[in-house]
């Protein structure tokens, strides 16, 4: 049984904190520590990691453990919202599990959290700015832990999910309704691609902004589709895509997608890849 989970703590300017997490992950025996990065003007950092069940499961309370003392969201600021100090914990099944045991762990997991750090678990929207007041209304109420936010640590979503690709896409303007108006006719929600969730935000420090994604199937809409759709909607603001850049692992198959696609490779498959092919023969 494999199981892969993707935090994201709400921290990602304090490198010492954010060492102290992964350090917290990788002391569990037979979890990896696959990825971990940080973004300042987010503020916010993205662990991956891999496990059986009791593995991933002890995890995510280390990183419970490590990250509340560490984290006031009172005093914290960035640009992605955020209601958590763990602002949400995904659990990924890669071999030999299956979605209904992931989504079982997840159950498990978060009622474990909301009884050990008194967090609520599975609030599923809005930021930590008004939480209090929004849990009092019908339909806030959380799957386990106290009706009101933690005062530090706010509450934190816990559940399961297919792999998906975080891709970002930064535009080389400071114009903040750029990146609106782009994420606004790209996402499902808005009219756009079905397996795509957006927004726009503005990088302070490097005076840009970025288009935010999650790619929730990346072989109905590939990577390459979406930068292509992103390039010729700036371009009709007079603006240029800089850089785009994956937050966290990536499938190899998304990016052979995209070779294929750039370099018109015809009849290419993956076992042209020369390390594919070694691993299968």
């Amino acid at each position: 049984m494999l199981i892969e989970c993707i935090p994201n703590v709400s921290e990602g300017r304090r490198a010492d904190v954010v060492a102290a997490i992964a350090d917290a992950i990788r002391g569990v025996p037979g979890i990896r520590l696959l990825d971990f990065s940080s973004d300042a003007s987010h503020n916010r950092s993205v662990f991956t990691f891999a496990g059986d069940r009791a593995g991933v499961a002890q995890a995510v309370l280390a990183m419970f453990e490590r990250a509340i003392p560490a984290i006031d969201l009172r005093a914290h600021r960035g640009e992605h919202p955020r209601l958590g100090a763990v602002d949400v914990v995904p659990l990924v099944p890669i071999e030999g599990v299956t979605m209904a045991e992931c989504v079982a762990l997840a159950k498990e997991v978060g009622a474990a959290i909301a009884e050990r750090f008194q967090i609520p678990v599975d609030i599923r929207r809005g930021e930590f700015e008004g939480l209090a007041s929004k849990m009092t209304t019908p339909g806030w109420a959380p799957d386990f832990g106290p009706t009101a936010p933690h005062e530090r640590a706010g509450a934190t979503v816990v559940g399961a999910r297919m792999p998906l690709i975080a891709y970002n896409i930064n535009l080389a303007t400071d114009r903040l309704d750029v990146a609106k108006k782009i994420a606004a006719g790209i996402r499902h929600s808005g009219g756009g691609f079905r397996f795509v969730k957006a927004a726009g935000f503005k990088l302070d420090d490097r005076g840009i902004v970025q288009v935010s994604m999650n790619l929730t199937n990346y072989e109905k809409t590939p990577i390459f589709r979406v930068f292509e759709v992103v390039k010729h909607e700036a371009a009709r603001y007079g603006v240029q895509v800089l850089e785009s850049e994956i937050v966290g692992l990536v499938p190899s198959a998304a990016l052979h997608a995209a070779a294929e696609y750039y370099l018109q490779i015809e009849g290419f498959t993956p076992d042209q890849v020369l390390e594919n092919k070694l691993r299968r023969s």
